[in-house]
C-alpha cells in the first residue's frame, strides 16, 4: 500500500479502481505561411468556433449545477474575446508570417508565465484557464477533437491537471473522485469537484505512470490522502466511513426548510458569502436565510474600465429582488492587497496589504465612491439592502463616508431618482476596529467580523504567504477575545453582529460563537446545512455551563 498527502478539495470518501487520464502535450513548430490575411480569417473563424463550444458547455454546465459554477465558461468566452490576447495573436501571424496555432501557442505561453509567476493563488489560476483556451484553440486549428476517458464502471480519475473543459465534458456518473498532481483549493477543477459533490484532491505529489492504472484506489478527501493498493486493514476502516457519510448526507437534505433554532431556544441566521448574481442559485439550493456578504469588488475585477453606475445598480437590484425580502449586505469595494485592478492604475506598494486598499481607496477617489453609492442606494429602493464597508479603523472614516453618502443622495434628488434608505454598518477586520468597537458600535447599525484579515493583522502574518502556515493560527486566543470583545460592545449598543470570514463556517467553533451570542454566520453556501445541523442539536446553556 502507498498513500500520498494532497489537499481536500471536497470531503468525504471514495473506493474503486484507478484511471490514469492522460493528454498529450502541445508541441506546435514554427511554421511560414504565405497568404497572412487568410490565416487571420482562419484564427478568427477558430475563435467563433471555441466561443460557440464553450457557450454549449455553459448551457449544459447550467442545467447539471447552476449559473453559479457555469459562469466557468462564460469567463472563458470573454478570455477568448479579450482584445490585448486577441491583438497579440493577430500581430504576429502578421508581422513575423506564422501558423495561427503557432501564435496561438506562443502568446498564449507568455500570458500563462506571467499568470504562473504571481504569488496570489486566484491568479495564477488564471493560467490553468489560458492553458484550457490555448488547448481549445490549436485543437480546432488542427482538426483535433476531444478525446473522453474510456471507462466501463464508475472510477477514480487521476491526471496531471484537469481543464473546466475537461471536467465539464466528462460523464459524471462514471467518476467517483478527482485527483491531480497540480492545482489548488481555488482551481475551477476543484470549484466543479465541490459542486459535484464528490471527494477530489489537488496538488497530490503522487507518481503518475500507467503503472497505477487499474489498481484499486481510496480518496480521503476529508484528510486530504490518496491510497494506492490500499490494505484489507485500511479498506475495512474507508467503507465504515463511507457507510457513515452516506446516513450523513441523508440527513442533512432532511435539514432544509428547518429554522436555525437551538434545543434552547436561541437563534442565529445563516447567511451565504457570493461574488455575483451568477452565485444567487448556490444561496437558494443551501436554503440561505439571505446574503450575508455580497463581494462588490468582483464587479470591479472583471472589466476592463469602471462599471457604471447604471450597471452596478442592476446587478444591485437583480440580488435583491431575487432574495424576496431576505436581507442583502453588500461590502463596497474592496481592492487592494490580493486583488488588483488595472485601470485603477494603483501606485506598487512594498506592503500592499497594509496599503491603499479598500475604505481607503474609496475615500481618496470619492467620485469613484459616490458612483457605487448611489446604484446602492437606488437598488435599496427595490428590496431589503444593508450596506457594509470594509477595512474600517476609525470614527472619522464613518463620519467621512456619512459626508460622502450624502452627496451621492443629493445627486440622486436632483435627479429624481427613487431611493432607499438602507442599513449601514462595517466590517471589523483591524485590531483597531476591535479595540475601539465600543465608539464604533455607536455610529453604525450593525458589525460583521472579518476574520481573515482580523487574523493576518492580529497575528502580523501575511495569510498570502504559505511558507508562514505553521505560525498562521486562526484559533489564537487573541483572535477570539477580539470576536467576544466586538460581539459585547455591538449588543450594548443594540445593533447586530455577524462574522463573515473562514472560521464562521468552521463547524468546530459554532457551538463557541452561539456561547458569544453571535447573530449571524455568513459562510459559503455548501456550509450553510452542516452549520444547521450543529445549532439544531446544541443546548446553549449547557455548553456555557459546561466551561466553567
Amino acid at each position: 500500500m502507498e498513500s500520498y498527502q494532497g489537499k481536500g478539495v471536497f470531503g468525504g470518501i471514495a473506493i474503486g479502481r484507478i484511471h490514469v487520464y492522460g493528454k498529450g502535450k502541445l508541441q506546435i513548430k514554427k511554421s511560414s505561411v504565405k497568404g497572412v490575411e487568410a490565416e487571420l480569417m482562419r484564427y478568427r473563424n477558430a475563435t467563433l468556433k471555441a466561443v460557440g463550444q464553450l457557450q454549449k458547455l455553459y448551457e449544459k454546465a447550467c442545467r447539471e449545477m447552476g449559473e453559479t459554477d457555469a459562469s466557468i465558461f462564460e469567463m472563458h468566452q470573454m478570455l477568448l474575446q479579450d482584445g490585448g490576447y486577441c491583438r497579440a495573436i493577430e500581430t504576429m501571424i502578421s508581422s513575423q508570417e506564422v501558423t495561427a496555432e503557432y501564435a496561438v501557442q506562443e502568446i498564449s505561453d507568455q500570458y500563462i508565465q506571467m499568470f504562473s509567476a504571481m504569488n496570489d493563488d486566484y491568479m495564477k489560476e488564471r493560467a490553468a484557464d489560458l492553458r484550457d483556451i490555448r488547448e481549445r484553440l490549436c485543437d480546432i486549428l488542427l482538426g483535433k477533437e476531444y478525446a473522453h476517458p474510456e471507462s466501463e464502471e464508475p472510477v477514480i480519475l487521476v491526471a496531471e491537471d484537469l481543464s473546466p473543459s475537461e471536467t465539464m465534458q466528462m460523464d459524471k456518473d462514471k467518476i467517483l473522485s478527482f485527483v491531480t498532481v497540480r492545482g489548488s483549493l481555488v482551481s475551477h477543477t476543484a470549484i466543479l469537484a465541490r459542486t459535484m459533490s464528490i471527494p477530489a484532491l489537488v496538488g497530490t505529489r503522487f507518481p503518475l505512470d500507467e503503472t497505477i492504472d487499474g489498481k484499486t484506489g481510496i480518496v480521503d478527501g476529508t484528510n486530504g490522502i490518496f491510497y494506492i493498493d490500499p490494505d484489507e486493514k485500511t479498506c475495512k476502516k474507508m467503507r465504515e466511513l463511507l457507510k457513515r457519510e452516506t446516513a450523513q448526507k441523508e440527513l442533512l437534505l432532511a435539514l432544509k426548510g428547518k429554522k436555525n433554532i437551538t434545543l434552547d431556544g436561541q437563534k442565529i441566521a445563516l447567511c451565504a458569502n457570493i461574488g455575483n448574481i451568477t452565485d444567487l442559485t448556490s444561496v437558494y439550493q443551501n436554503d440561505a436565510d439571505g446574503i450575508g456578504l455580497f463581494r462588490s469588488e468582483f464587479i470591479y475585477l472583471g472589466k476592463e474600465d469602471y462599471p457604471t453606475e447604471e450597471e452596478q445598480f442592476q446587478i444591485y437590484k437583480t440580488a435583491v429582488e431575487a432574495m424576496e425580502g431576505k436581507r442583502v449586505v453588500i461590502r463596497t469595494l474592496d481592492i487592494g492587497a490580493d486583488k488588483q485592478c488595472g485601470y485603477f492604475q494603483m501606485e506598487q506598494e512594498e506592503n500592499p496589504a497594509m496599503g491603499c486598499r479598500a475604505i481607503r481607496i474609496c475615500l481618496t477617489r470619492p467620485e469613484v465612491f459616490r458612483t457605487q453609492l448611489r446604484a446602492l442606494f437606488r437598488a435599496s429602493a427595490y428590496g431589503r439592502l444593508a450596506i457594509m464597508y470594509p477595512m474600517i479603523t476609525s470614527v472619522k472614516e464613518i463620519r467621512r463616508i456619512r459626508e460622502i453618502a450624502a452627496q451621492a443622495k443629493e445627486e440622486l434628488m436632483e435627479r429624481g431618482e427613487r431611493f432607499g434608505e438602507p442599513e449601514q454598518g462595517i466590517t471589523i477586520e483591524t485590531p483597531a476596529a476591535a479595540l475601539i468597537s465600543d465608539l464604533l458600535a455607536r455610529e453604525v447599525d450593525f458589525f460583521s467580523i472579518g476574520t481573515n484579515d482580523l487574523t493576518q493583522y492580529t497575528l502580523a502574518i501575511d495569510r498570502q504567504n504559505t511558507a508562514l502556515d505553521e505560525f498562521y493560527d486562526p484559533y489564537h486566543p487573541a483572535v477570539m477575545r477580539m470576536i467576544s470583545m466586538v460581539t459585547e460592545n455591538a449588543h450594548r449598543a443594540g445593533i447586530r453582529v455577524s462574522i463573515c470570514g473562514e472560521l464562521g463556517a468552521d463547524l468546530s467553533l459554532t457551538k463557541e460563537f452561539l456561547a458569544l451570542g453571535i447573530d449571524e454566520l455568513s459562510v459559503s453556501p455548501g456550509k450553510i446545512l452542516p452549520i444547521r445541523r450543529v445549532v439544531l442539536e446544541t443546548n446553549v446553556a449547557e455548553y456555557r455551563s459546561g466551561k466553567e
